[in-house]
């Protein structure tokens, strides 16, 4: 098990450098310098400045001067800057937002925790839904009631998101007035500690109803389909011809089975949550990194674009590394490594 997972951080490492390669030359292709920005602010405001002197220092103060290369690796923190000093990606420096004008990782650090906040809490009650749904779905397949969640599953599958959230703030939040449209914060009032929490939890509560009545269709087919599956195998076949009770059919020996496909959806949804809820997150004013992101992208902010980018990659690397070693745990036949 543990050459199996050193080989693979050490295949993750290779991947993760080459793709990093490939991002941060695509997006040294756009007409972007935040020197010459710079500069031109510095030239605006003391008409005395030499605009090729400015230039180079904040060409040589971003790393800017040099080659594609060379400057690739100042990012990454293998090559030092013009002074001398090391400070890339393995020294944990993602650079300066020209946006907000401080460094990355402060920008992203609040809207990370409030995207993290927002998705596993929606993941968790999904779950907890879609489990017990599209199990028993499976075993009532063709009545009526499976029927009837497959139809209702079909349709909140179909509908937009974007049209999900407008329905449910006009019920929720216009005719209901339960929960305020949109905000992280209630206005005019100026909590602290665990009062600023509720009140945060409160402008969350219809997003995250959102969010979890987006994933229920697809989750409970995914569910149903697995389950049906597994209760068709051999194996489940000669449990119940030894006479153990459908119940016990169910939960000792279909579950196991049907959770093989299942791990991938979870890790895989999980892994995904920081890119899926840029919809939800504009929609209801959620300051989240889904739309620092977005704001990044229409600001050309390429600092927080390349972190964000470099974040996304060693997310999705580690979450095949997680549904495989998952794959160990959840089937006895597999074995890692071997």
């Amino acid at each position: 098990m543990a050459k199996y997972i050193l080989k693979r951080i050490f295949y993750m490492a290779a991947v993760l450098l080459v793709l990093s390669f490939l991002i941060f030359a695509v997006y040294n292709l756009l007409p972007v310098d935040k020197a010459a920005d710079m500069a031109m602010q510095e030239i605006a405001a003391n008409k005395h400045l030499v605009y090729a002197e400015r230039y180079l220092y904040w060409q040589r103060r971003y790393g800017l001067d040099g080659g594609l290369f060379r400057r690739y690796l100042r990012w990454m923190g293998l090559v030092p800057f013009y002074d001398g000093s090391f400070k890339g990606l393995l020294q944990g420096n993602f650079g300066t937002s020209v946006v907000y004008g401080k460094s990355v990782l402060s920008v992203v650090k609040e809207p990370l925790l409030n995207t993290l906040f927002l998705n596993f809490f929606a993941t968790f009650l999904a779950l907890c839904i879609t489990i017990p749904l599209g199990i028993f779905c499976a075993t009532k397949k063709g009545s009526k009631r499976d029927l009837g969640v497959q139809v209702g599953t079909i349709v909140g599958y179909s509908m937009p998101v974007f049209i999900i959230a407008i329905l449910f703030i006009w019920l929720f939040a216009v005719q209901l007035n339960l929960f305020p449209v949109s905000g992280m914060t209630s206005v005019g009032k100026d909590y602290t500690g665990f009062r600023a929490f509720l009140d945060k939890l409160y402008h969350f509560g219809l997003p995250l109803i959102v969010m979890t009545f987006c994933s229920l269709g697809g989750m409970t087919r995914y569910v149903r389909a697995a389950m049906i599956d597994a209760l068709s195998m051999e194996c489940i076949k000669t449990a119940r011809a030894k006479g153990l009770g459908e119940r016990l059919v169910v939960k000792s020996h279909a579950f196991r089975n049907a959770l093989i496909p299942v791990v991938s959806l979870v890790i895989g949804w999980l892994m995904g949550i920081f890119s899926g809820s840029i919809m939800i997150e504009n929609i209801f004013g959620i300051h989240g990194i889904g739309k620092v992101y977005f704001d990044a992208l229409t600001a050309s902010d390429n600092d927080v674009v390349l972190a964000m980018q470099m974040f996304y990659i060693a997310l999705a690397l580690l979450g095949n590394l997680l549904v495989d070693l998952a794959y160990g745990v959840v089937d006895p036949r597999i074995r890692i490594g071997e």
